[in-house]
């Protein structure tokens, strides 16, 4: 099932995707809910993001082709935090501030929570996962170096693409994450082939917090990203979900 978040006459509502059209639905996907009837064209309505989370999770440093300092390769799960203020949806254009200097794309796989999980084994862990969306981790490498708290390198206004939908029925064996810039490969790597995987972060986590339903996971990216310009196009491919898409546009007010 591919559940989407929409806008439609001003007012933002869950639907599920069959095929071209989307079926309306009155409540959400981690509450009751029942379908109202009503059908769309897929093409007909504005997407948002899959969903606004309490908490928003960010896993760094999780495949070892990312790492370029082998002596940082973690030992353990390590999980950090973004800001909902740099979300936005697919198709959604990616601000680059005006006094940005090197900007990059990470394609990640995101894992969208959709019980209440506290104390879980890896063994259960799946389980409280609702689906997986996808997400752009885009970061500015100088102020990933300046800043400590990394408050601009990665959670500047539009930073965050994600989308375009929620994909419930995904088996995490096999999955190839691509990406392009104006329509060419620049990176493709096995989703799954991560230092730590979803159940094994899920369940570390939960020994000392509480995730909630419509908590997301960015699980983290390889390879390594060009140098991105104002008028690049960066899509990210996840076999099994699908592909967001998001153009890159300059901010012309001046620096402070």
């Amino acid at each position: 099932m591919r559940w989407i978040r929409y806008r439609q006459d001003d007012t933002v509502v869950y639907g599920i995707l069959e095929g071209e059209y989307v079926s309306e639905i009155s409540g959400t996907p981690f509450t009751q809910h029942k379908v109202t009837g009503k059908k769309f064209p897929l093409a007909k309505v504005k997407l948002e993001v899959p969903v606004v989370p309490q908490t928003f999770y960010c896993v760094g440093l999780n495949y070892v082709d990312h790492i370029k300092d082998p002596s940082r390769i973690p030992s353990k799960p390590d999980i950090g935090y973004r800001a909902n203020n740099a979300l936005i949806a697919h198709n959604v254009p990616v601000v680059i501030p005006s006094d940005a200097r090197t900007i990059h794309y990470e394609g990640e796989l995101v894992v969208v929570i959709g019980r209440q999980a506290k104390n879980i084994s890896e063994e259960d862990a799946l389980q409280y996962v609702l689906g997986y969306t996808i997400g752009n981790d885009v970061s500015e490498r100088n102020w990933q170096r300046e800043d400590r708290t990394l408050w601009r390198a990665k959670n500047s206004d539009t930073f965050k693409p994600m989308g375009p939908w929620i994909e419930t029925e995904l088996n995490l064996e096999g999955l190839t994450t691509t990406v392009r810039v104006n329509d060419v490969v620049t990176s493709k790597f096995a989703t799954n082939n991560m230092l730590f995987g979803v159940a094994q972060f899920i369940s570390a986590m939960t020994k000392y917090l509480t995730l909630y339903p419509g908590d997301v996971i960015w699980m983290g990216t390889d390879g390594h990203s060009p140098d991105l310009a104002p008028g690049d196009v960066v899509e990210v491919e996840i076999s099994g979900i699908g592909t967001l898409r998001n153009k890159f546009s300059h901010d012309n007010a001046k620096p402070q």
